[in-house]
């Protein structure tokens, strides 16, 4: 990706710009994400390609699968590997491969370039690597919650399908420890109101106990015991 080197970048996302200038704070912060080189890529939780990178990677699997093939692998292995290249010669993913537990075992030694969220970028999405960049976040399967006022108004990346209880332990462990709720304003309702104040003045804050699942970009306000 030739837009995009190595290292961290700030996740620059519309919503919350909006929100720092609905609510009074000392500063904004935003989500972080480490685009890692491409020797890298196994340590990566997603891929950021070129659609010609992505048939590189789909050939590269391909060829393992062969390989693998000709050295009398047990039967659920193999009849795992000939499914993924049934996928693989039709431009599908390994990740997207949609195999059993069984055949998921089976395979679990080898290491497949694409068995994990691919994200493939247009060309004109590489002169502007800030919404390709949330794409990329979003296909890896996080969303981001909020924090307002006082010393900062801050996104927070989660993974999605995380509790109101995990996402408080990303701020502090403390906060996980004592939790006692969360009081959330969806950024719609935030936003349609004009700001927190407001939001809640229309009766648009909800109390959420542990296993709350937080959504993406929900206003939140963790009271837990000290």
């Amino acid at each position: 990706m030739p837009a995009l080197r190595a290292g961290r970048y700030n996740l620059k996302d519309p919503r919350l710009d909006a929100a720092d200038k609905l609510v009074e704070a000392k500063k904004k912060t935003y989500a972080q994400v480490t685009v890692l080189p491409e020797e890298e890529m196994v340590a990566a939780e997603s891929v950021l390609t070129t659609k010609d990178g992505l048939l590189e990677l789909i050939f590269k699997d391909h060829e393992f699968i062969e390989t693998r093939l000709g050295r009398d692998p047990s039967e659920v292995e193999k009849g795992a590997l000939e499914k993924l290249r049934s996928r693989l010669e039709a431009d599908h993913t390994v990740f997207s491969a949609g195999l059993g537990r069984e055949e998921r075992q089976a395979l679990s030694i080898h290491s497949f370039s694409t068995n994990k969220p691919i994200v493939v970028a247009a060309p004109e999405e590489l002169a502007e690597p800030d919404p390709l960049l949330r794409r990329a976040f979003q296909e890896s399967g996080y969303i981001c919650f909020l924090t307002v006022g006082g010393k900062e108004n801050r996104a927070w990346p989660i993974r999605r399908g995380m509790t109101a209880w995990e996402a408080a332990g990303t701020i502090h462990t403390d906060m996980q420890k004592g939790f006692i709720r969360a009081e959330v304003i969806s950024y719609a309702d935030f936003s349609e109101a004009g700001g927190e104040v407001q939001a809640k003045r229309n009766g648009k804050q909800r109390l959420e106990i542990k296993d709350y699942v937080m959504q993406d970009f929900d206003v939140v306000d963790f009271r837990f015991n000290k």
